[in-house]
């Protein structure tokens, strides 16, 4: 059973910091491309950053470039969001995934999805 555990979130003030985790179990994680998305009240899930299963390569959306940052621990099988000098429109639940195919951003067809963390940042 494939399960992805997001770790992390809660509530910080403007220009605060998080580093959410995600924990991967029952899928060969080094063969996936990880994602982070969110989604805000109201709204649609979006994509926010992804890095190759390889760790190489990540795409930013362009809303997180430069405050934001992914990384990968295959040994550990999990993924990490570093998220600096967060603003109030970066309040949202954040969701991880794992996917082979679609890169950079599968939309909703990611493979795997967490059940997500509330991120809130307080104006």
């Amino acid at each position: 059973q494939v399960q992805l555990v997001e770790s992390g979130g809660g509530l910080v003030q403007t220009g605060g910091s998080l580093r959410l985790s995600c924990a991967a179990s029952g899928l060969r994680f080094s063969s996936y491309h990880m994602g982070w998305f969110r989604q805000a009240p109201g709204k649609e899930r979006k994509f926010v950053v992804a890095v190759t299963w390889t760790g190489r390569d990540t795409h930013y959306a362009d809303s997180v470039k430069g405050r934001f940052t992914i990384s990968r621990d295959n040994a550990m099988s999990t993924v990490y969001l570093q998220m600096n000098s967060l603003k109030p429109e970066d309040t949202a639940v954040y969701y991880c995934a794992a996917y082979r195919s679609s890169w950079p951003d599968p939309g909703d067809r990611a493979d795997y999805w967490g059940q997500g963390t509330q991120v809130t940042v307080s104006s």
